[in-house]
Order: structure tokens, then C-alpha cells, then sequence
């Protein structure tokens, strides 16, 4: 196999080893394994791995995460195997099968410029529960805030191209958050990805993982909680705003429709900016220029008032024929809620692009 073999592992036992010796005779005959800061109890395992012909041992001397063990080794194979089609990165649990391993390389090398995602069946009835539902729950994210359609988003199972490595190392994330932060990268890229459906061995209902559900799942969703956070803030400056600039202008402004205007819109003026300025700055960090991003911004902005307000007009006047109920109001929740998605597809994808 001309792809290197990269497995990250924190405190393994004999099963890293059998995983080892088990691609070893699948014909892979460079492995490349990340010990990120095991204790003194777990070493042996490693010098057991590292006995073996073909495979090399990187150490880190404390515990970095999962994601900085995969940047680890993205960096040693760049220096030292410049001629392999590319690396295929694997869990040391014995939960990935070498000749599934091995299927997803195959169809790397076949497709050439395409990421192999080795996923999942999660409809057996084997599946744990806890990893049903949180591939269900982030597959769902993924699909409505993302646009990204991924069988199984959780994989560790990946066979990445060389020439995609050193793209690999710059994306952010140092624990499990860098193997999402790694799909959205590969998808704001334009890097196509394939799937190739696996066996999955459930070893003691999953146990042996490191993944917390609530911490690592809060890093996980992280871009998307600032998301919404950056609308929530820029939603009370312009509810502030309105109050304020409304109880100014009472005496100047007589006539409440001008002055509810003028009041509705300063507030909007001000609160958009502070959310462009959050989201430029906070949410997707990017380096887009305002000069560049700032119009492109509050098109969406337009554009998305002027698809709201045609919407609701549609569903509630024009179908449901309402007038001044309160099932308008929900509607143009529903409405607002859809945009809501949409529009952090668009600003990731074109406004705050870079």
C-alpha cells in the first residue's frame, strides 16, 4: 500500500497492538503511531508496536488531544514520505477493520482528489446509544447549518490525499473539535468526499473512548454557539436601541409613524453593524477585508428582509388568507428561523469566505 497509516493513542492496551499487527498483514507496511502522553503503565504497548517492522512511534510528552496527535503526524509524513498517495487516519480501539481500512486507501487512490470517509451503519442494533445519538444529532447540525450531507460525522476513519496535508495542519482544533473543524474545511474548500460503508466493532458498548458528550460536543458546536449568540447580542442592542432613540425623539418627532421609523431604523443600523463586526471578528474569524465583506454582508441583509417579508406575505395572506392573527407571527418565526440557517451557510461560505 503506498498510503501511511496514522493512529493517534492516549493509554492503549492490547487491542492498538492487534490493530497494528492485524494492517500489517493487510499489507500496509508504513504506520506511523502518535503516543499523546500516555502513562508510564500504557508504554509498553507502544515499545511493542514500535518492534515491529514498518512502524514508526512520535511521543508527546503530555496529553495534547486527538487533534494535535493527527497534526503531529500530518507534519512528520509531509518531511518524510513525499512519495505516498496519501495518509489514511485510524482509531486504535479495534473498532476499524483492516480490510475496511484498507477498502477506503483503495478507493482514495482510485478517486484520487477525493476525501474517503470509512462510516458507519448506525441502523443496526448494535449501535450504542450514546454514539446513535450524537451522529444523528451533529449529522442533523451539519446538514441545516452547514450544508454538509455526511453519513457518519463522527468517523475516525479518513484517507486523506498528500496534497491535502498541508492544508490539514493549519486547520484549528486540538482535541475531537479538529476532526469537525476538519469536514467544514474540507467542505468550504470545494474538496469533494466519499463514502465507504464499514464494519464497526463495539467493543464493551463503546467504553474505551476518550469522548466526552457534553465538553467535547460544547468544542464541537462551537462556530455554530457563537452564531447564535452574536444574533442573540446584536438582537438586544437593537431592542435597547429602539427604546431609546423612540423615548428621545417623542417630543422632537410628533408624528409616531416617522418616529418609529427613524427609531426602527437607527436601531437596525447600529445592531447590524455590531453583528457583522461580531461575526467578522468572533464567529468565523476571517480575514476577509471589510472593504470586501461589509457589502457583501448587507446584501444578505437586504436580500434576507425582502425574502422574509415575501414569505410570510405568501404563507399568510396569500394561502392561509390570515389577518392580524397570531398564527402570522409563527409563521414568520418558521420562516425566520430557515433564513437563520441559511444565512450562516451563506456568510461562511461567501461573506466571511476566507
Amino acid at each position: 500500500m503506498r498510503a501511511t497509516v496514522i493512529l493517534p493513542s492516549l493509554n492503549p492496551d492490547e487491542k492498538m497492538v492487534n490493530t497494528v499487527k492485524g494492517l500489517l498483514k493487510e499489507g500496509f507496511n508504513d504506520i506511523v503511531v502518535v503516543d499523546d502522553g500516555s502513562d508510564s503503565e500504557h508504554k509498553s504497548y507502544f515499545e511493542e508496536a514500535k518492534a515491529l517492522d514498518g512502524v514508526e512511534v512520535l511521543v508527546h510528552e503530555s496529553n495534547k488531544g486527538k487533534g494535535r496527535a493527527m497534526k503531529t503526524a500530518f507534519e512528520y509524513v509531509l518531511k518524510n514520505r513525499s512519495g505516498i498517495s496519501g495518509v489514511v487516519t485510524v482509531d486504535g480501539d479495534g473498532q476499524h477493520l483492516p480490510k475496511d481500512i484498507r477498502r477506503c486507501v483503495e478507493k482514495m487512490e482510485e478517486e484520487k482528489d477525493r476525501v474517503v470517509l470509512g462510516v458507519r451503519d448506525f441502523s443496526r442494533p448494535d449501535v450504542p446509544a450514546r454514539s446513535r445519538f450524537g451522529n444523528n444529532l451533529t449529522r442533523t447540525v451539519f446538514k441545516l447549518a452547514c450544508g454538509i450531507k455526511i453519513s457518519d460525522t463522527q468517523t475516525g476513519l479518513r484517507a486523506i490525499p498528500f496534497r491535502y496535508l498541508p492544508l490539514m495542519v493549519q486547520i484549528d482544533g486540538e482535541r475531537y473539535e479538529y476532526e469537525t473543524n476538519q469536514l467544514l474545511i474540507i467542505k468550504r474548500q470545494g474538496i469533494q468526499m466519499s463514502e465507504v460503508v464499514i464494519d464497526t466493532v463495539y467493543i464493551d458498548d463503546n467504553s474505551s473512548s476518550h469522548f466526552n458528550p457534553i465538553k467535547d460536543s460544547i468544542k464541537i458546536y462551537k462556530v455554530i454557539f457563537k452564531f447564535i449568540a452574536s444574533s442573540f447580542a446584536s438582537f438586544l442592542v437593537d431592542i435597547l436601541l429602539f427604546t431609546l432613540i423612540n423615548m428621545l425623539t417623542r417630543g422632537v418627532l410628533t408624528d409616531s409613524s416617522v418616529r418609529l421609523l427613524a427609531a426602527t431604523a437607527g436601531a437596525r443600523a447600529i445592531s447590524s453593524f455590531v453583528n457583522y463586526s461580531l461575526n467578522r471578528r468572533v464567529v468565523f474569524e476571517s480575514k476577509e477585508s471589510m472593504g470586501s465583506s461589509l457589502p457583501k454582508y448587507y446584501l444578505l441583509c437586504v436580500g434576507q428582509m425582502i425574502l422574509s417579508y415575501g414569505l410570510v406575505y405568501l404563507t399568510a395572506s396569500v394561502i392561509f388568507k390570515l389577518n392580524g392573527s397570531l398564527l402570522e407571527t409563527l409563521i414568520k418565526f418558521i420562516v425566520d428561523m430557515c433564513l437563520f440557517f441559511a444565512s450562516f451557510q451563506i456568510q461562511q461560505r461567501w461573506v466571511f469566505k476566507k
